[in-house]
């Protein structure tokens, strides 16, 4: 669908469609231009104007479908299609207008009314030839890419993402991401995190079941009331993963995962300023 007809449906079905709305997608196009008119020589005139160029990049995220099947709805090829991909995300990247504040910003975070909530998300990968003992996790039982998610609570916007390769524990992620939180800032983390409080006093994980032993009723009312805080993450990972590029089989370079979800945050902390 181009947008002559992408502009005819309601913005329930044009975000349903997108995975964003109309005044994000408008201000993406708005970044593109913006970057087109910089160019001294602009070169030959696209066959796609840009809304076009925009809009066939997020459907691409959205569906993850192959570039020839795009290229057949747009008529382009598979390798102008791969093009158009590739500079569109990276005019966005490179714009700053999607960036997340980054882990600098934990840190500043000092006040004991803030909190913000850590967990682990897994996305499968197409098996390698060689090396595929580092990307498969057990716990999925296949080959994965994972991605270290932290929020801000209340505001559920995302403060940053680590990547890491499947076979990597998520506390073990955790400690490699080089993350560190102010000293009144209060974290909360699945299970995957037991032993975080020594590194953070104020950090809480759910109360494992002892071996052969059953939870108290006091235990199982505390993990209630944290999972009731912790659910807010699993909220934002439903959310960045309507974008099937990070909840189906990826296919492309591991390289450019990292880049790809960390655009995808920055647009999902953008919807969420509007």
């Amino acid at each position: 669908m181009k947008i002559e007809k992408a502009k005819q449906l309601t913005a329930r079905k044009f975000k349903r469609m997108t995975g964003v709305s109309r005044q994000t997608f408008e201000f993406m196009v708005d970044v593109v231009k913006a970057d087109e008119k910089k160019k001294k020589k602009p070169g030959r005139r696209p066959k796609l104007i840009i809304e076009d160029q925009v809009l066939m990049v997020l459907q691409y995220w959205r569906e993850y479908r192959t570039y020839y099947h795009i290229g057949l709805d747009f008529g382009l090829s598979e390798s102008a299609v791969c093009r158009i991909v590739f500079k569109i995300e990276n005019i966005l990247i490179k714009s700053r207008n999607f960036s997340l504040p980054g882990k600098k910003e934990l840190w500043k975070m000092s006040s004991e009314e803030d909190l913000v909530v850590m967990d682990v998300t897994e996305s499968p990968i197409e098996k390698l030839q060689k090396g595929q003992k580092r990307f498969f996790s057990g716990k999925q039982g296949k080959h994965t890419l994972k991605t270290q998610v932290i929020i801000h609570q209340k505001s559920s916007q995302i403060i940053c993402l680590a990547h890491g390769l499947g076979r990597i524990h998520d506390f073990k992620l955790f400690k490699t991401s080089s993350v560190r939180f102010g000293e009144l800032l209060k974290v909360i983390a699945d299970k995957g995190y037991q032993g975080i409080n020594k590194i953070h006093q104020l950090s809480e994980t759910p109360i494992k079941k002892p071996f052969m032993k059953k939870l108290t009723k006091e235990h199982k009312k505390y993990n209630r009331e944290l999972n009731r805080l912790r659910i807010a993450v699993e909220h934002v990972n439903r959310r960045l993963k309507i974008f099937k590029i990070l909840s189906e089989r990826y296919r492309n370079r591991h390289r450019s995962f990292g880049l790809r979800s960390n655009l995808i945050a920055g647009i999902y902390n953008h919807e969420l300023a509007i």
